[in-house]
């Protein structure tokens, strides 16, 4: 079996996008439901998302709303939280369609306005996907100010009720950004790698978190942004602050995905992170869309990537498509059984 980590509903009915538009604008849609058939949601889906699913040989996605979408700082907290609830319901509807392709992982209604910067209204999206909507997992955003990180560090005690209610429900976090508000970082090349590497380091420099939380989970995507590239650097640091190896400490509550778009950076993540903590993930259709020129093949058809590298054993291979994903989401497991 092959499990993607790593799949948003980037070919959403455009519907979705005028209903976000008019409610920035305050154009009378708050508390209006939104309108998308079922016919709608199978056209955006099976042209794409489940066409590439069945070509590249993938058996179930864990699947979110778009993550450039999100829009942690635009409008105000209360929009936010209306905004989580539409694209997770959307979700949620896919979810019920197309059973064995999907399951569902949440938005959360962060806000860069609201005075926890929207961790308590989190809290409650985040019961409701899970308990309610069947929900395995959830994205967290480091930077919910769109690219000028005027939040606390991850690290930081605003975030323990989120982390509270995690640990209860036993459910991983990706950390993924949305859009950049910000002209020097462009969103996809280079916000969404600051993010992932800006996130890694405020774990390492923080332990505390994971002795407060020894269960607490976190998927670092990208493959884990600049972190495998710069691993020495990463190693050195924890050494010389005397805090423990990342093998004894951090990586037993962080983990990389496979997104990673050509088959050196999967060589070097897969010979440099033990396997354990690898899980594949494709991000398609998302960041980038093309064909590779190279290969002849999709940028993100990364089982391909996975499959060809020289540094996992067969046992290992597995245990990145699969194995690795079912214990870091262990809700998956019911998920599949039913």
């Amino acid at each position: 079996m092959i499990i993607d980590c790593h799949g948003h509903f980037t070919t959403v009915p455009t519907a979705l996008h005028e209903w976000r538009k008019k409610q920035l604008e305050g154009s009378g849609v708050h508390g209006q439901p939104l309108h998308i058939s079922d016919e709608e949601l199978r056209q955006s889906l099976e042209g794409k998302q489940l066409r590439f699913q069945k070509e590249r040989g993938l058996d179930l996605t864990l699947f979110s709303p778009i993550a450039g979408q999100m829009g942690h700082h635009l409008g105000t907290p209360e929009q936010s939280v209306e905004w989580s609830e539409v694209c997770n319901d959307l979700i949620h509807r896919v979810c019920q369609l197309y059973p064995r392709n999907f399951a569902g992982v949440c938005q959360l209604p962060q806000s860069s306005s609201a005075g926890d910067f929207g961790v308590q209204a989190s809290v409650h999206e985040l019961e409701r996907c899970v308990t309610e909507l069947g929900f395995v997992a959830c994205n967290l955003n480091p930077d919910p100010s769109g690219g000028f990180w005027k939040v606390p560090p991850l690290t930081d005690r605003t975030y323990y009720p989120l982390y509270e209610k995690m640990v209860d429900l036993d459910v991983p976090a990706m950390i993924h950004v949305s859009s950049s508000c910000n002209p020097c970082h462009h969103h996809v090349g280079a916000h969404y790698l600051n993010g992932d590497t800006t996130a890694f380091m405020q774990f390492l420099l923080a332990p505390q978190l994971f002795k407060d939380f020894p269960t607490l989970r976190f998927v670092i995507p990208h493959g884990g942004g600049a972190v495998p590239y710069h691993w020495g650097r990463y190693r050195g640091l924890a050494q010389d602050m005397g805090m423990e190896k990342l093998n004894e400490g951090l990586l037993k509550n962080v983990f990389f995905d496979t997104c990673v778009y050509h088959q050196a950076g999967v060589d070097l993540l897969t010979k440099v992170v033990p396997t354990e903590n690898i899980l594949f993930g494709s991000e398609m259709i998302g960041a980038v869309k093309g064909v590779d020129p190279e290969t002849g093949h999709n940028y993100d058809d990364t089982k391909r990537y996975v499959e060809a590298t020289t540094s996992l054993s067969a046992a290992q291979r597995q245990a990145v498509f699969a194995g690795n994903v079912l214990r870091v989401y262990p809700r998956l497991k019911q998920y599949i059984q039913d």
